[in-house]
């Protein structure tokens, strides 16, 4: 997700609750102070924060796999940040999925040599442009040199000397073409925004996303991690396997609670008026837009779905 829109409460559009709130653009950060900030993993592998998605890097003989580039004005403080770690070139950069504040740094990094790997939907939802469920605003297609070179379909294999990356495609997650990377020598798991930690995710459900995809990716990571596995989320700390485990049971809460209002036939604005989620809210949302924003979202996912499955049975 675009945290940015989400942290800062950003107004959206979308629901009756929401009818009268105009479009207000977001404020983003002030790039010439953010310092990237290098947190040691071990096996030569490390999370960069800045502004942006969380950076994942490891460091093989003769090149470096990356994961997620940030925004575009963040490339300069990335490079130079990688460059203290290690002199090799970065030889691929993984999207973990279409948003920019993961994918603004492609062109750039392009430039410097490495390819940029995604899943094919993500490859496709930069080629064409996409729809803001935040704004409701049209993002544009991204210049071609911004697209990724090297897609795959549900899984694939990355290699540098000495350095193995297992990406795996979850169905309809955070959205409609997200990546998880497994760094195995070194136990640690990339999960872009499917996993945030210790905050209410973005459930990109214009662009192929879904809480059902969410919950399920996440107990794909349970399935995959131990206690000891360092866990890279999209936005927020580094996280520990008890970290997705309190994420997935919001989301599970979340999903059953809106489930049973839309099934006991509440309208849309009488369900954001009960504020179910107000517990919820207390420990994941960083303010009361954020916590309406989620509320929209998971409305509208869980909506979907119960429609999906009407249907299905007629």
């Amino acid at each position: 997700m675009n945290r940015s829109l989400m942290a800062l409460g950003l107004v959206v559009l979308g629901g009756p609750a929401f009818a009268q709130a105009q479009p207000t653009p977001p404020v983003g950060p002030d790039f010439s102070k953010i310092e990237v900030k290098t947190i040691e993993l071990g096996k030569d592998t490390y999370m960069l924060e800045g502004a942006g998605g969380n950076v994942t890097v490891a460091v093989g003989k003769d090149g470096i796999i990356m994961v997620d580039g940030q925004f575009a004005p963040m490339h300069d403080k990335l490079k130079a940040a990688i460059a203290k770690i290690s002199p090799l070139p970065i030889k691929y950069l993984v999207n973990t999925h279409h948003h920019g504040d993961h994918t603004g740094g492609n062109a750039a990094f392009v430039a410097d040599g490495a390819t940029v790997v995604g899943q094919t939907n993500e490859a496709n939802f930069l080629k064409a442009g996409t729809t803001s469920n935040t704004t409701m605003q049209k993002v544009p297609p991204v210049d071609a040199a911004a697209v990724p070179k090297m897609t795959y379909e549900k899984r694939a294999r990355l290699e540098v000397k000495g350095r193995t990356a297992q990406l795996t495609h979850p169905l309809s997650s955070h959205t409609g073409g997200d990546t998880y990377v497994y760094f195995k020598d070194a136990n640690v798991l990339s999960t872009g925004d499917t996993f945030t930690n210790g905050r209410y995710p973005n459930i990109d459900y214009l662009n192929g996303g879904s809480i059902n995809g969410m919950i399920e990716a996440n107990t794909a990571y349970l399935a995959l991690s131990t206690e000891k596995t360092k866990i890279v989320p999209g936005h927020g700390p580094l996280g520990t396997r008890a970290d997705v485990r309190n994420f997935r049971l919001m989301l599970e809460t979340a999903r059953d609670r809106m489930a049973k209002l839309i099934k006991d036939g509440k309208s849309e604005q009488e369900i954001y008026d009960a504020k179910p989620f107000a517990d919820l809210d207390a420990k994941w949302a960083p303010n009361e837009q954020a916590g309406k924003n989620f509320m929209r979202v998971v409305y509208t996912s869980v909506k979907e779905s119960m429609t999906k499955k009407k249907s299905a049975k007629n």
